[in-house]
């Protein structure tokens, strides 16, 4: 039977739920700025809840979010801040990943530039590399913003995570939201000797077959990579998404539910299982108890 890491569930809906401050375009970042103990209380219910692995609340220290002029002036500020916040609220038994956002905006590689994604990671990756265990690259939209985070990730000696996004339409084929097959990033995350590709920020029902796609990748390869999982609890999101305008549709998908999603995950061969957003410590509760299970 093979091991399985919980981690934690999506921070910005949590710091919602609990009472921070909380609006667009500042998103998670504005309890960070206004009210950082409420970040402390988010991780805690998380670890409280079981996750083995806490995110750096890191996801909005981007200009997309904070606006150019703020991102300059406190982008490496505020996501050094959330670093030492993640590490002083974790035990020794639970590992920080640093967190490295898609730098140009979630969801949409059309709007992707290169050099800009670079330099905005690099920040950020230099921000928090004191305060981590580990780095997760998350909701990598296509294989440009693979290659420009994995620019910067590869200097770091720490295992590195490269967590895609996925189209939200169900298929035989898993495809990323530009598109591109998840085969191929599979391959890539071989080819650069990763630790693990993950598939997050996605509706549930399309985890499974990218899980699989992957895994028949990884096997041809003969690679030592991890494959996992931490859906959303969006409705789908359409390639012209504007993140800043409006908040996007949620679900009702119980811990139960979600759950139903995170075994069927595991069989297929995923290790290593949490949520993203909307998926709250009640959701990572119920996949700690169901770990115990097995």
């Amino acid at each position: 039977m093979k091991k399985l890491t919980i981690i934690d569930g999506g921070m910005g809906r949590e710091l919602k739920e609990i009472g921070a401050p909380f609006s667009q375009p500042l998103w998670s970042a504005q309890a960070l700025i206004e009210a950082p103990e409420y970040v402390e209380k988010a991780h805690q219910n998380f670890i409280d809840a079981g996750a083995e692995v806490l995110i750096v609340n890191s996801y909005a220290c981007v200009p997309f979010h904070l606006g150019e002029q703020r991102f300059q002036c406190e982008g490496a500020t505020l996501a050094q801040k959330a670093g030492s916040i993640a590490r002083s609220v974790a035990p020794k038994n639970v590992r920080v990943a640093g967190s490295l956002p898609p730098p140009l905006g979630s969801y949409r590689p059309d709007l992707f530039e290169a050099k800009r994604a670079h330099d905005i990671t690099r920040l950020l990756y230099e921000a928090q590399d004191p305060y981590v265990d580990l780095w997760i690259a998350e909701t990598i939209s296509s294989i440009k913003e693979f290659e420009a985070i994995h620019s910067v990730l590869k200097q770091s000696k720490k295992d590195c995570y490269y967590a895609f996004s996925l189209s939200d339409e169900v298929s035989d084929v898993a495809l990323l939201r530009s598109g591109q097959a998840v085969k191929i990033a599979a391959a890539l995350v071989c080819f650069v000797g990763a630790k693990g590709i993950l598939f997050n920020c996605s509706v549930p029902e399309v985890m499974e077959q990218a899980i699989l796609d992957a895994r028949k990748v990884i096997n041809d390869y003969q690679a030592q990579v991890e494959i996992g999982a931490y859906a959303n609890n969006f409705t789908p999101i359409n390639t012209d998404h504007e993140a800043n305008n409006t908040y996007q549709g949620m679900r009702e998908l119980s811990p139960d539910d979600y759950l139903m999603f995170a075994k069927r995950w595991y069989k297929a061969g995923a290790s290593v299982i949490g949520g993203c957003c909307g998926i709250g410590p009640s959701h990572i509760e119920a996949l700690t108890d169901w770990k115990k299970t097995l």
